[in-house]
Order: C-alpha cells, then sequence, then structure tokens
C-alpha cells in the first residue's frame, strides 16, 4: 500500500530537475507511503516517476520503487497488493525469471516484461493502481484494479505534462496544474455525496475508472489535452458489468448448501490471502454481518488471537461497539473499542478535507477515520467488510426501490401520463412531494437514483453547472438480464462501490498510513455472488440471506440477527449544535456570493429551514461545507 505520482512533458527535461518535480509530487502524499521514498528519470523523454512506500511485504530495500526490470526496458510504480504473486513468482521462475526479493512488487514487474501489462493485470488477483513506463516504446501504461480499491488520477498541466497520481495533491504539486473547480462535479458531489470517475472537482483532471487501462504514447501526450477523453480513453482491461451479465446468464445450478459450502470454501480463501504481511495485521470490527463474518474467516485460521477495532459513539443512535464487543467475545479476538464522544468528532472535522483530499461528504467519512486512526496505534493492515452489501443485497433501500417500482407498474397509464413539473428538494421531506417524485422516475433506474440523490436538482444550485449521467441514470450501465435486484446491485457496483465506499475507506486508511483489504471484494468472490440467483439474497424479507447463513457457522442465531444500523455520524445534532457557528460561516451569503461556485438564495433557505426544525436538511448541507472546507485549502 502506497503513493504513487509522476509527470511526463512532451520534450526531454534535465535530470535534476525532474527529480525535483518527483520529489514534490511525492512529499505531498508522503502519508500514503511513509516508510521509504524515491523518484526515478527518464530525462530524454521528459519522464519522471515518485513513489512513497508503506512497507508491507518484503521490508527490505529489495521492496524499493520506482523499480526497473531486470533488462531495463520497464521501470513502474505500483500501489497496492498481489495477493497471489506467490504463484505467479512460480510460473514466472519456470520461464527463467530471477527474483532479488520477495516483493509482489518485482513479481508484477516481471510479469509485465514476460506478458505485458493487460494480460499481467487478468492473471493478477489485488488491488492495485501503477504506472509503467516502457523505455523502448515510449510508452505510458496508467492501470486501476477490478472493482476500484485504489485511486489514480490524471490531467494536463498548463505546461503540456501529463501530471498523474494516487491523489489530486500530487497533481497539484505540479506547479503549473491550474486547479479550476468544475462546475459539473460539484454538482456531482451535491447529487451524490462524492464524484464519480471519470471526473474530479478540477477542471481537466479525472479519474480512472475501475477495471481500466490507459496507454498513451509520444504522439498522444504531444498533442495534449484534446488526445483525452475521460469516458472513450481508459480501456477496460475488466469488464464488470460484462462479467455480471455473464455470470448472471450461466447461473449457479446448486442448492442452498451448496452455494453456502462454496461461499465459505472462496471467503477463506480469499481472507487467508490478505491475511499475508511483513507486518502486524488486525480486522475492523462492527458488529454487522459483513465484518463479523471476515473476522470469523480470519479467526478460524490464525494460531493467535485476532486484533480486532471498533469504535463507539455516545450518541446512542449511531452505537453497535457494544454488539462488536460481543461478536469479538464469542469468536475469541483481541478487541480494542474506541469510545467517542461529540467533541473528538468535532475536533476531526477540520482536518477532513486533508484527509479525503478531494471534497467528499459521505458523513460516515468521520468514524471511518477515526477507526482508522485508532487501528493504526496497534496494526498496520486491517481487513474490512466492505462490499457484502453490492453483492449479496445487503442495502434496506434495495427492497424499498424494488417496493416502489413494482407499486409504480400497477398504477394506471393515464396517472403517469400527468406527471408534470419537477419535484424539487422537498422530495427529500416525504409526504406529497416524495409521492410526486417517485411518480416521476417512471423506471427501476429513476427509483434506485431517488434513493441515491441528496440535491435533486443541484444543477440550479452551483452556478454554470450542467448534468452529467451516471449509472444511475445511463441504461447502458443496467445488465439487461437477471432480476431488478440485480440491476440495482450493478448500478452499485459501477458507481456508489469504487467512488464512494471504496474511496472513503481508501483515503481514510492512507491518511493513517494503515492498509485496508477487503476480502468479499476478491475477484473470484464477486463472480460468485453474480452467479447466485436474488432468492439466495434476499428472502422473505431477509437482506443478504447468504452471508448471514453461513455467519451462523460462526456465532449463535442471537449475534446473527441484529439490525443493521448503518456506520454514519449524527451531523444534523453537530450543526444544530457545537458546529453551527462553523457552518454559518462557511454558508454566509456574503461569502457564498463572492466565491462565485453557489447560488446563495436555495443555501440559505434550506439553512433557515434546518434551523427551524425541519427534518433531513442536514444531508443536503453537509455537502456544500464539505466543499466549502475543501476550497480553503485551494
Amino acid at each position: 500500500m502506497c503513493g504513487i505520482a509522476g509527470s511526463w512533458f512532451p520534450e526531454a527535461r534535465d535530470d535534476a530537475s525532474l527529480h525535483a518535480l518527483g520529489a514534490r509530487q511525492g512529499e505531498a502524499i508522503a502519508h500514503r507511503g511513509p516508510d521509504d521514498a524515491g523518484t526515478w528519470a527518464d530525462p530524454g523523454a521528459g519522464l519522471v516517476l515518485s513513489h512513497r512506500r508503506l512497507s508491507i511485504l518484503d521490508l527490505s530495500a529489495e521492496g524499493h520503487q520506482p523499480m526497473l526490470s531486470r533488462d531495463g526496458r520497464w521501470a513502474i510504480i505500483f500501489n497496492g497488493e498481489i495477493y497471489n504473486h506467490g504463484a505467479l513468482r512460480a510460473e514466472l521462475a519456470t520461464l527463467g525469471h530471477g527474483f532479488r526479493g520477495h516483493s509482489d512488487t518485482e513479481v508484477l514487474l516481471s510479469a509485465i516484461a514476460e506478458w505485458g501489462v493487460a494480460e499481467s493485470l487478468q492473471k493478477a488477483n489485488g488491488m492495485l493502481a501503477l504506472a509503467a513506463w516502457d523505455r523502448k516504446q515510449r510508452r505510458l501504461w496508467l492501470a486501476r484494479d477490478r472493482m476500484g480499491k485504489k485511486p489514480l488520477y490524471y490531467g494536463f498541466s498548463g505546461d503540456g505534462a501529463l501530471v498523474f497520481g494516487s491523489e489530486l495533491s500530487a497533481l497539484r504539486a505540479h506547479p503549473a496544474l491550474e486547479a479550476r473547480v468544475d462546475p459539473d462535479s460539484l454538482a456531482l458531489l451535491l447529487r451524490l455525496d462524492y464524484i464519480p470517475a471519470p471526473w474530479s472537482i478540477l477542471r481537466g483532471v479525472y479519474k480512472l475508472p475501475s477495471g481500466s487501462l490507459l496507454s498513451l504514447d509520444t504522439a498522444a501526450l504531444q498533442a495534449g489535452p484534446g488526445s483525452l477523453d475521460p469516458v472513450h480513453s481508459p480501456q477496460r482491461w475488466f469488464d464488470a458489468l460484462a462479467a455480471q451479465r455473464e455470470a448472471i446468464a450461466h447461473g449457479f445450478a446448486g442448492g442452498d448448501q451448496e452455494a453456502l459450502d462454496t461461499l465459505d470454501v472462496l471467503l477463506r480463501e480469499a481472507t487467508a490471502m490478505r491475511m499475508e504481511a511483513d507486518v502486524p495485521l488486525g480486522t475492523f470490527l462492527s458488529g454487522g454481518t459483513d465484518s463479523s463474518l471476515v473476522t470469523a474467516m480470519m479467526q478460524v485460521q490464525s494460531a493467535r488471537p485476532v486484533r480486532s477495532f471498533s469504535i463507539g459513539f455516545d450518541n446512542l443512535r449511531h452505537d453497535e461497539s457494544a454488539h462488536a464487543a460481543r461478536v469479538a467475545a464469542h469468536l475469541g479476538t483481541d478487541h480494542t473499542e474506541l469510545r467517542v464522544d461529540g467533541q473528538a468528532a468535532l475536533d476531526l472535522v477540520p482536518s477532513l478535507p486533508d484527509i479525503f483530499d478531494e471534497p467528499f461528504a459521505d458523513s460516515s467519512q468521520v468514524p471511518t477515520a477515526l477507526l482508522c486512526a485508532l487501528t493504526r496505534k496497534h496494526v498496520t493492515v486491517a481487513l474490512s467488510g466492505d462490499g457484502g452489501d453490492e453483492l449479496f443485497f445487503g442495502y434496506s433501500r434495495y427492497a424499498r426501490t424494488l417496493r416502489n417500482d413494482a407499486w409504480l407498474r400497477k398504477l394506471p397509464r393515464s396517472m403517469l401520463a400527468n406527471r408534470i413539473g419537477e419535484p424539487g428538494e422537498p422530495a427529500r421531506m416525504g409526504g406529497l412531494a416524495a409521492l410526486r417524485a417517485e411518480l416521476r422516475a417512471g423506471d427501476l433506474q429513476g427509483h434506485a437514483r431517488n434513493r441515491m440523490t441528496r440535491w435533486r436538482l443541484p444543477e440550479a444550485v452551483v452556478i454554470g453547472a450542467h448534468r452529467r449521467k451516471t449509472a444511475y441514470d445511463d441504461p447502458a450501465a443496467l445488465p439487461g438480464v437477471g432480476t431488478p435486484g440485480d440491476a440495482l446491485m450493478a448500478m452499485d457496483i459501477a458507481c456508489y462501490l469504487p467512488e464512494d465506499i471504496l474511496a472513503k475507506v481508501d483515503r481514510a486508511s492512507m491518511a493513517a498510513s494503515l492498509e485496508a483489504r477487503a476480502p468479499l471484494l476478491d475477484w473470484r468472490v464477486a463472480s460468485f455472488a453474480w452467479t447466485l440467483p436474488l432468492r439466495m439474497k434476499y428472502r422473505r424479507g431477509e437482506l443478504k440471506w447468504l452471508p448471514r447463513q453461513l455467519l451462523l457457522r460462526y456465532l449463535p442465531k442471537a449475534l446473527v440477527q441484529h439490525p443493521k444500523t448503518g456506520f454514519g455520524a449524527p451531523v444534523g445534532d453537530w450543526l444544530q449544535g457545537p458546529l453551527r457557528d462553523w457552518a454559518e460561516a462557511q454558508l454566509s451569503e456574503t461569502r457564498l456570493r463572492e466565491e462565485g461556485h453557489f447560488d446563495p438564495a436555495p443555501i440559505r433557505r434550506t439553512w433557515k429551514a434546518f434551523l427551524d426544525g425541519e427534518r433531513k436538511w442536514h444531508t443536503h448541507l453537509w455537502g456544500v461545507l464539505m466543499f466549502q472546507a475543501w476550497r480553503e485549502r485551494l
């Protein structure tokens, strides 16, 4: 787990200036890799690669990056872990490859030298973002893993260089990068709480989508920004939607018992692979189905008590720590719990723009960041339960969406034909406005979009913004086979999972120099989950049916049938209380007008309605506040 960055100029540059720039870019993401730093330059090509290392495998100097292949043709910077590096090493050894150390980076580099970038990615099982430079062909390859666990940004600077890195801060360290806010992306933030790939908050800077590969030669570099289409230039080396279609069409032929046994074996193996480390390792344990299942899988394969970590709030609506402690006691883990009062959480709020680097407004960012900071005091690697909801139908909003879609299909066509006007922001308040919004949705995708959006019309709030399509708007994002439930999960796997859930965990863990690993997102587990019929995921009103049944092999029924609480934060209480003055300053009409990003009127109306006691508006306001706090760092 590390941080990568680099710059590629369209003309030769002197070695000293390239190394100085690379060091500057690396320093901007030093928190991602405090153990080692390195730069490598190809002056004749105008390229510099920079790396910050968090040492997990092979703590020796043999794991230092940037790393060159034995023949000198390839240079690589790599962020992530290749869990099947042992099997790949053995295969490469039969082909004549030798190894200096035992890092997975060296294995990946040898694989690229043997098979090329795309085929090596297909063979690898892990999480990654990488930049690989082919010195012979003067071609740069940028890649991101199948499910989107590791981030990668790229764009052109004002002096014609292609700049790239794990976080925006690495790109902004390039002195010629223009940091201009993209209003269309800002509207996405207000709509979704995050900005999905391929977009970023900065105009002309993009995120590489999950499972994608971008390859550029010298001609493309010299063509400048016009050579890059962020939607069509990256190529899918792993197409999750196509994989889902194939899995759904193929189906799972066995019954419940066969499905349970298969999931048990796959998840045990995926967990065991992620327990390999040359540093202390633990697990996040919220007490929910997914984290409990991962913790159980770790404990049954460990000779000593696994280190487990949870967080508890003084606000009982958001506190699951007592249940997590009961799960830990039953499994026999070495459990650590952090009790957080409101003040401790509030003290973190000013740091959120630095931790998340790009504006981000999922309120669970607060407990996630606190949990990662706690965990890092004891271990360097932690396993998480991320991915279970999106693979096994774990969100209650899925059930509500199916219900509303079925209800709408029963209404007379004349009623649907008479839908008029936009429902607007009051749709978040329930009642007739919410009913109008559901009538207007018209189809499954519309109902799903209603469940996922904060500001329904953010383009009316962000000055100069236009609406961009996401997986919740584009029919091409739907599998086209299977059930409506499969379609709901597919949309989340395309958008919400990589760009909210995984982005949140990556930034929070990396800010604490902690590596987070997700066994449920092993691509073999995901591929199996996609074959399962919906009745194995959602049965008689029970969400995540199959994982819950599997958990019963490890925990008593009373600990498994605990209701899902979520992992949020009492943002509404904070904004009504100790954060009120801070929020008022951020949302002052004068400031909003002078900065020119928002129309002050709808924001001030929303702020007043919230202070007057209307429910839910804190979710609208938190996105505006997170942008305002981030903008102060520009």
